[in-house]
């Protein structure tokens, strides 16, 4: 069973950093996209970045964050992280971990890590 583990949220001061963690377990990944996505309080959940796990490490960013995050990966961890910069109250929300197959219609979403920046 596939499983995916956030963890690295916390308080942060605007223009602070934070860096998340998402450790994925249970299946080979080879095929997989391995996402960020947010929701915060009364909004739907939103694309923050995404990276493919094999080859070039293909990124894709949301217009929000292009510039401040970076997304990345350890093959040999299984983890991929995201690396917040310059972080603004707009940034607080639930960051969500998401596995998506690219030849099944499978997804895994994490339980979710807490971020919250003060202005």
């Amino acid at each position: 069973q596939v499983k995916v583990v956030e963890s690295g949220g916390g308080l942060v001061q605007a223009g602070g950093s934070l860096r998340l963690s998402c450790v994925a377990s249970g299946g080979t990944f080879s095929s997989y996209y391995i996402g960020w996505f947010r929701q915060a309080p009364g909004k739907e959940r939103e694309f923050v970045a995404v990276i493919t796990w094999n080859g070039g490490a293909d990124t894709r960013y949301a217009d929000s964050v292009k510039d401040r995050f970076t997304i990345s990966r350890d093959k040999d961890k299984n983890t991929v992280y995201l690396q917040m910069n310059s972080l603004k109250p707009e940034d607080t929300a639930v960051y969500y971990c998401n596995a998506k197959s690219t030849i099944t219609v499978y997804e895994y979403w994490g339980q979710g890590t807490q971020v919250t920046v003060s202005s």
